[in-house]
């Protein structure tokens, strides 16, 4: 009887310091259905179903150190491969390792013009000519962000990985060189403007870099806010013809249900045909369920002149 005694203290100590430093676990995640329909003259309109359904499942976990700073780490377990693990310091900023969704830094500026959905680019294009737009993006690596004087500022780094790595393993992807960014966010007291910026260095498999920059603000008054945003990338290969995208657009929340928008890009290759977009967004919400519209459409796609792309879709979103 001793010895079951022990066996039971002991089982009874070890609960007790497990639940000393255990955590919480969360599920959160999404699910859209959508319709597309493609109409330019470089899609596909002949298609076997334009409706089509999207879950996305995030498993978070974290806890509290002796210390005060929170860990957490947040995996993607449906429809999305992307990790998360964060560290929250407190007055000393947020450090975390991004995986397969690097959005931070300069990449987290690619469009910030106002939108009631989606932005002007999305859906535009083909796999045979992309629709592209200049600005930063990587695909996995560290993040770190704080606030300064009021402005929000974040720094990212990617070793050149393509974000495959998983369980401890090797990336046995392409490697290129390192990419860096800063991007910078700044509301002006409460005048209703955010100015935002910053630049990075993106790397290529090929060992050359692209200069990436971005400048824009953002200014709200009332129910309405307008925006105006350049991106810039210039590749060090001058065989690589350079590009730059400006963008603006418009928002206007009908009531705290209701959003309308319309947004416009114009990117320079340095050829005589820009490419030039334009798109409206509507969207209404009711508490976690959510209709929205977005029709963007492109003309002389890929810098030629008379190919055009234009996508329509609604969508049915539910948030849990």
């Amino acid at each position: 009887m001793n010895i079951k005694k022990i066996g039971l203290t002991a089982l009874a100590g070890s609960m007790v310091a497990l639940s000393a430093v255990a955590g919480e676990m969360t599920l959160s995640g999404s699910m859209e259905l959508t319709h597309v329909s493609k109409s330019g003259n470089q899609d596909a309109t002949d298609v076997a179903s334009a409706i089509g359904t999207e879950t996305a499942i995030f498993a978070t976990g974290s806890t509290e150190l002796d210390n005060g700073f929170v860990v957490s780490y947040t995996q993607g377990i449906q429809q999305s491969s992307s990790t998360y693990l964060t560290v929250d310091m407190g007055d000393l900023g947020s450090l975390s390792y991004v995986q397969d969704d690097a959005a931070g830094g300069l990449e987290a500026l690619d469009d910030m013009t106002p939108s009631a959905y989606e932005e002007v680019s999305y859906g535009l294009g083909t796999t045979a000519s992309p629709y592209t737009i200049a600005k930063f993006g990587v695909t996995s690596g560290f993040a770190y962000s704080n606030t300064v004087g009021g402005a929000s500022v974040s720094l990212t780094y990617s070793d050149g990985g393509t974000g495959a790595a998983t369980d401890g393993g090797i990336d046995t992807g392409a490697s290129t060189n390192s990419s860096s960014s800063i991007g910078i966010t700044y509301p002006v007291g409460d005048t209703g403007l955010t100015v935002y910026g910053g630049l990075g260095t993106m790397g290529q498999a090929d060992g050359k870099e692209i200069d990436s920059e971005t400048i824009g603000a953002k200014y709200a008054y009332g129910p309405v806010t307008v925006g105006y945003q350049v991106n810039t990338n210039d590749d060090s290969d001058a065989s690589v013809k350079d590009l730059e995208t400006e963008m603006a657009s418009i928002s206007f929340n009908i009531n705290e249900n209701m959003a309308i928008s319309y947004g416009t890009q114009d990117t320079d290759n340095g050829s005589a045909t820009d490419m030039e977009a334009e798109g409206f967004s509507i969207s209404y919400t009711m508490g976690a369920l959510s209709l929205r519209v977005a029709d963007n459409e492109v003309d002389n796609l890929g810098h030629t002149a008379g190919n055009t792309s234009e996508v329509t879709e609604f969508s049915l979103a539910l948030a849990f």
